[in-house]
């Protein structure tokens, strides 16, 4: 079943041409701490505010009403991102999709074309508008959020139909029942046989990843991964700007 949802895009600001400007609480360079190009320096850029309020969040900062955030126009953000030097870049939050003109953004981000850039979306918006049908640069990792974030009832199920080879879907479980849904998710819209990256992550301290292995092998997942949360090994996993 589709659910419906009403999406509330944070309110825009303009420049004096009728330029959108983007909310941005941070940017910076780390590495990438999961997916498909986990391991690998990115240039991370985190847009404030979210329409979810998940239980496991690590950003809820960046959530806030009150949060302090910069404004930067299409013109800066690219001048950020080819002033980095690195060739993967994430957009993330919050969440990226509820900032309004986004996909003038991305309109923009397509034209360069020898940066990879990574959509990070909670899986409760809609991606259809946003996507090509033809492989290019902006790839999504969409989110189902299962029991464990308290939001499993916000998913946008239409958007796991919608997902192409590039992209990747990434489910954070807490316990046993969370990856049977997450079984159940990954068969109903046939995510391997979509060819797009399908990655299970343990909620951090709720499960042990032992566990996520056996269930796997359990029920034969071929082309799944079990992925550790990097940044929350490397680092304490409060710690911002990594």
């Amino acid at each position: 079943m589709k659910h419906l949802i009403t999406v509330l895009h944070t309110p825009a600001d303009m420049t004096n041409n009728n330029e959108y400007v983007y909310k941005v609480v941070e940017h910076f360079i780390s590495i990438n701490g999961e997916g498909k190009r986990a391991g690998q320096l990115a240039l991370f850029i985190r847009f404030a505010g979210c329409n979810l309020n998940c239980e496991y969040c690590d950003t809820t900062w960046a959530n806030e009403k009150d949060v302090k955030y910069e404004s930067f126009t299409q013109d800066e953000l690219v001048d950020i991102i080819l002033k980095s030097k690195v060739k993967n870049v994430t957009l993330t939050g919050g969440e990226p999709l509820i900032q309004e003109g986004v996909g003038c953004l991305f309109k923009r981000l397509r034209k360069l074309t020898d940066i990879r850039i990574e959509i990070e979306t909670n899986g409760s918006v809609d991606i259809k508008p946003y996507i090509k049908n033809e492989p290019d640069n902006v790839s999504f990792t969409l989110d189902y959020k299962t029991g464990a974030s308290g939001m499993e009832s916000r998913m946008y199920l239409y958007n796991y139909r919608n997902v192409r080879s590039c992209d990747t879907v990434k489910f954070v479980v807490g316990s046993r029942n969370d990856l049977e849904q997450t079984g159940i998710i990954i068969k109903k819209y046939n995510l391997i046989e979509k060819g797009c990256g399908i990655y299970i992550s343990p909620c951090f301290g709720r499960i042990q990843p032992e566990e996520i292995v056996e269930y796997l092998v359990e029920n034969r997942l071929n082309d799944v991964n079990v992925q550790l949360q990097l940044h929350k090994y490397i680092w304490a996993p409060d710690k911002r700007g990594v």
